[in-house]
């Protein structure tokens, strides 16, 4: 473990390059309508790459044309990676749900640590990236802006 309680093989760079260069499918989980909030702009950065963005939270019915759904157990199809911007108090439930749809990931965004969470992902068999920024990591990897 590293001295912020994160283990480093949930920050791993290979790992992270993989998700950013493969991922086609993303629920942004706890997206929302506000523009000025995170979630909103890394969501209209993956959209605007080219990745299907999934909204997921209760309080909406749709994000910029897309669908939304209250969680993550009713999204439709399969999900490459489940993008996280909740406290980190409400993120273990948002892994169960991740695990038991079957999704190819649990990325918590920046600041969103939650080990017991990236656990339960982990030993699901979930790749899990903790207090990463997946538009900036994208941004990184393939070159988009």
């Amino acid at each position: 473990m590293r001295g912020d309680g994160i283990n480093p093989v949930w920050q791993d760079l290979g790992v992270i390059e993989r998700l950013v260069r493969e991922a086609r499918r993303v629920a942004v989980v706890g997206l929302s309508a506000r523009p000025d909030r995170p979630s909103h702009g890394v969501a209209r950065y993956l959209a605007a790459a080219g990745i299907e963005v999934v909204p997921v939270n209760p309080a909406l019915t749709e994000w910029e044309g897309r669908k939304a759904y209250p969680s993550l157990t009713e999204v439709p199809g399969h999900l490459d990676v489940v993008d996280v911007f909740r406290r980190p108090s409400e993120v273990e439930e948002v892994a169960r749900e991740a695990v038991a749809v079957g999704a190819g990931a649990l990325w918590l965004q920046l600041g969103v640590i939650n080990n017991q969470a990236a656990r339960v992902a982990g030993e699901a068999g979930l790749d899990v990236v903790v207090d990463r920024c997946l538009a900036v990591e994208h941004r990184e990897v393939v070159g988009w802006s």
